[in-house]
């Protein structure tokens, strides 16, 4: 990351301690709706929170590491991941297409911060971490798109 300022490099590791926030809440969610879910599209659903967990999984990884290689310090503690987050846990009553669409509507939000996220990395001169945002954020628009396509059928 070329060293810019100080308020555009805090910017930075803010965004992507959100992003970081984020992601961890929505693997404790998406694990919590691989366990959970009943009904007719369990086989399917079971599967596919259970993939998209195991990718949650890496965006926090990779997220944490951003932080650290750009000179930040993760957020680290559940506590921390629950404080700066804007996504909500799951509360574990939710119906089979009431989780995907819960999850679709998560990787909306996730979509339009990393929008925000972006942007910050791009003044700051970080196009590394600006790249890496991008790439998730175009994954996760896709996620959105097939998840909002499955629960209309």
């Amino acid at each position: 990351m070329t060293k810019t300022n100080p308020a555009e490099t805090a910017s930075v590791h803010a965004a992507l301690n959100l992003q970081l926030a984020n992601w961890s809440v929505l693997y404790a969610k998406l694990q919590q709706y691989h366990w959970l879910v009943k009904g007719p599209h369990f086989f399917t659903l079971h599967a596919k929170f259970q993939e998209l967990y195991e990718d949650a999984a890496a965006r926090v990884d990779e997220l944490a590491e951003r932080v650290l290689a750009t000179g930040g310090r993760p957020l680290a503690t559940m506590r921390e991941f629950l404080d700066a987050a804007t996504l909500e846990e799951g509360s574990g009553d939710e119906s089979a297409i009431e989780m995907v669409l819960n999850v679709a509507s998560d990787y909306r939000t996730l979509a339009q911060e990393l929008g925000h996220a972006i942007a910050d990395a791009e003044h700051a001169g970080d196009g590394v971490t600006a790249d890496l945002l991008l790439g998730i954020r175009e994954s996760i628009e896709k996620h959105a798109w097939m998840l909002e396509a499955f629960a209309s059928a």
